[in-house]
């Protein structure tokens, strides 16, 4: 500490001796009015309320006195109360001023002016060093620039005025009694707002969820009541009635951010700025930073067109400008999330035939977004160095890429010290009013804008179609708003703590594209939401916040075609097709849809990971929950006649479908199906909406369309070649994935029409992934102009092919940074030993 800083400042002395003397006097009041009772000759009418009126002067006078104690101290809390108190004395002269209720003229002018030069004292730049550290300072300058210009906040400042009047207004037990006690309540709120958020912010944070969801619920209507009931001029009835204000004023503010986008971000921004790290705590490695953004089911076809649009703001600026460029690579078969995950996260993704299939080991079912499952699938593809193990953080993903912390993502849930609650962000966002209670609002909004979206296909006969109600409407609105904003607090607090690598998953366009259609307006209007998102994380990026520079990169881990499902054309499910050529044996299992429920679902698995009585409660119904889902798998396939196990499965997979006899111990070739069902798979393939099936043979695997099949691995065709019309690469996909140890024994894709780039899902959603036909393959990546793919990585036609070779090529990037120099000196002692 520089000896200026040791000095105290004359402005700071003037302010303990003013604040002291001031207390002094209070107290010495109240002392006389309490000894002038005590040694009265003669009684004193209303002793009670005399008394009581000299125990508060004594006692105001001595918290006075502590405070001045305190300030000399150097606390920087007694500035912020004492700040308070004489904020709310300017506001009372102010209100009397205007009212013309003030008795004393000079007296309050008096007062006005001590108030001022206090504040004035307290707030001068000699205060402020004295009173906060570099780092603080520091930030304070940070945020400044950070946030939006005077002009913006002078507006956003009116629109807090205008919302607050019509709270007061349309809220039956709270009353103002002129205008200007509106404006006056106003400054009252955000001297309280500011005045409360580190309290809120430490209950958020020491009682876990459930603090955090008391201060979302309550915080804001503490905030608002106390800055109601002290404002002048501004009456409340009860507590009750300033909570339901509290919730009034959080859904106006929340439409007005929704309509004008007022303040939608900064108070991200600000909480970063505070957990920023001190310069003398930031790294020293001199490394950039990477933030791998998954924009999850988005196709390249897609973005090019949004772009050429410019619907995408930000990644359109991106490209234009040649600070970044883009490319489309081919996701393998299966095209789902998982596959995609571990391959670009852990640099492999064998045996992994679909999002959920039957596990010939475990003898069971597997899914990938069940916790529990997702744990086996990362501990089969893991080898402790995937793509985040360098200081890495996963965020919202299937798997964590061996990153050494990990929130809302499956594989990791219940390892210690990586449950989100364990997050500073966590308690900011449930805390602060621009949080939860916004996102809280949203979310309702957005389940709204679904139902009248919906109604709409209905009213105007959008085809194709699929009926969008029930859970999904909930499902919408939690992930488009509510866990959108919490993975952006999260990966945005990473970035202020200096993390090297960070990889998050926004589902929000594949969620709603997935029953909305490809190319919907809902769908894209989720789309320029995330283009929001990555214009935010760029905006902290280049703050000075972020304890290293960082690199962005967008990445989809596959595409979505759309079309009318398999039930709408054929009158008739996959499954039960399958059943009536089995003897009734297969029924469909495939109710995890990839997606389904799983991110709110994690959510709440995540926030039940302490060790609170609430959270055990909460851990005791998912176990309940839990098990009802292995009892409707085990009774979701039927049993052969004198059997106890599982005869047969089918599963969909977007428009790849799957045929497990599961009472066998091995794959079975064509010879065998033949014997147990003969003519099922000839029916499969001559099906008007099954394009082709895959089957092993003792030759090999071989795909058999209705007129006539394919060697997969020689390319030899006889008849007409079923794969006509697909991508070049869907033979050798398909011939990968039929020899997985847990294949199904029967493969199925369905039509493709290339004029309309329509397929045909097995599940019931409008906009699918899978298999192949359309843009399902065709996943996007963008990343800086400066960095270079490499040739050896890519396939004949330039492109990056699986998303392995994805992760060769991330990791490649991240190596070029300097990260992972540990891993290659680790890895090369384990060569050499």
């Amino acid at each position: 500490m520089t000896g200026d800083a040791r000095r105290r400042p004359l402005s700071v002395t003037a302010l303990i001796i003013l604040t002291a003397l001031g207390g002094l006097l209070v107290l010495a009041l109240g002392l006389l009015i309490l000894a002038a009772l005590a040694f009265a000759e003669e009684p004193v009418a209303q002793t009670a309320d005399v008394v009581a009126v000299g125990v508060v002067f004594a006692v105001l006078g001595a918290a006075q006195v502590g405070v001045a104690v305190a300030l000399a101290r150097r606390r920087n809390g007694a500035r912020v109360i004492l700040t308070v108190v004489l904020a709310f004395g300017l506001l009372s002269a102010a209100y009397d001023a205007l009212s013309g209720r003030q008795e004393d003229g000079t007296l309050t002018a008096a007062l006005v002016v001590l108030n001022t030069v206090l504040v004035f004292f307290a707030w001068d730049a000699p205060a402020r060093r004295w009173f906060q550290s570099e780092r603080e300072r520091r930030i304070g300058r940070s945020v400044s620039r950070t946030t939006r210009g005077p002009w913006r906040r002078a507006a956003e400042v009116l629109a807090q005025v205008a919302v607050l009047g019509l709270t007061i207004w349309v809220t039956p037990g709270v009353s103002a009694d002129a205008w200007y006690s509106v404006v006056l309540a106003a400054v009252a709120v955000a001297i309280v707002t500011w005045a409360l958020q580190p309290a809120t912010l430490f209950v958020a944070g020491r009682f876990g969820w459930v603090g955090a969801l008391a201060m979302a619920l309550f915080a804001q209507a503490v905030t608002l009541g106390l800055a109601l009931w002290w404002s002048p001029g501004i009456e409340v009835a009860s507590v009750w009635w300033a909570l339901f204000a509290s919730w009034v004023f959080a859904i106006l503010t929340a439409v007005l951010s929704w309509a004008f986008s007022v303040g939608t971000d900064d108070y991200l921004l600000v909480h970063a700025s505070r957990m920023a790290l001190d310069p003398s705590e930031r790294p020293e490695d001199g490394q950039r930073g990477v933030i791998f953004v998954q924009l999850d089911g988005v196709p390249a076809p897609l973005l090019e067109e949004q772009m050429r649009a410019g619907n995408l703001p930000t990644i359109s600026r991106w490209i234009r400008s040649g600070s970044h460029t883009w490319t489309g690579w081919t996701a393998r078969v299966p095209s789902t999330t998982p596959v995609s995950q571990a391959g670009i996260l852990h640099g492999g993704n064998e045996n992994i035939p679909a999002f959920r299939w039957w596990d010939r080991e475990l003898g069971r079912l597997l899914v990938a977004n069940r916790p529990a499952d997702a744990a086996v699938i990362e501990a089969r593809v893991s080898n402790g160095r995937g793509l985040l193990a360098d200081d890495g953080v996963s965020i919202s993903n299937l798997f964590s890429g061996d990153a050494t912390r990990s929130y809302l993502t499956m594989s990791a849930l219940g390892r210690a010290g990586r449950a989100v609650n364990s997050s500073h962000s966590y308690s900011t966002f449930f805390a602060h009013p621009a949080g939860f209670s916004r996102a809280l609002v949203l979310t309702v909004g957005e389940m709204l804008k679904e139902l009248a979206q919906a109604w709409r296909q209905e009213r105007r006969d959008v085809q194709p179609r699929v009926h969008r109600g029930g859970a999904y409407v909930l499902l919408r609105g939690v992930t488009n708003v509510m866990l959108r904003d919490l993975n952006l607090s999260l990966v945005v607090e990473q970035m202020s703590r200096g993390a090297k690598s960070v990889y998050v998953d926004f589902v929000d366009y594949d969620e709603i594209a997935h029953h909305a259609g490809v190319t919907r307006p809902e769908s894209l209007a989720s789309l320029y939401g995330l283009d929001g998102v990555v214009g935010t994380l760029e905006r902290f990026a280049a703050s000075g916040l972020a304890a290293r520079d960082y690199d962005i990169v967008l990445v989809s881990d596959h595409g979505q075609s759309q079309g009318s499902t398999f039930l709408q054309r054929s009158g008739v499910s996959l499954e039960a097709f399958v059943a009536a050529h089995t003897g009734g044996r297969a029924v469909d299992v495939g109710r995890d849809r990839e997606g389904a429920g799983a991110p709110a679902e994690l959510l709440v698995r995540e926030l039940a990971g302490e060790g609170s009585r609430s959270a055990r409660a909460a851990q005791r119904a998912i176990a309940r929950s839990d098990q009802r889902d292995d009892a409707r798998d085990v009774d979701a396939v039927p049993v052969a006649p004198g059997s106890t196990e599982p005869s047969l499965a089918v599963v969909g997979s977007g428009n790849l479908g799957g045929i497990w006899f599961t009472d066998q111990d091995h794959g079975l070739e064509l010879t065998e199906i033949e014997q147990l069902h003969p003519g099922l798979v000839g029916a499969l393939a001559g099906h008007d909406v099954i394009a082709f099936a895959v089957v092993r043979t003792a030759d090999g695997p071989v795909a058999i369309g209705r007129n006539g099949s394919r060697e997969l691995h020689t390319g030899v065709v006889t008849g007409s070649d079923p794969l006509a019309g697909y991508p070049e690469q869907a033979a050798s996909d398909f011939a990968r994935a039929s020899a997985f140890p847990d294949a199904p024994d029967i493969y199925v894709n369905s039509i493709y029409d290339p004029v309309l780039d329509e397929v045909a899902a097995f599940e019931e959603l409008v906009g699918c992934h899978g298999g192949v036909g359309g843009w399902q393959t065709q996943p996007l990546l963008v990343y800086p102009a400066e960095w270079r793919i490499g040739r050896d990585l890519v396939d004949p036609r330039g492109r990056l092919h699986g998303a392995d070779a994805v992760h060769r090529q991330l990791v490649r990037w991240l190596e070029e940074l300097g990260h992972r120099a540990e891993l290659a000196d680790s890895e090369a002692s384990a060569e050499r030993g």
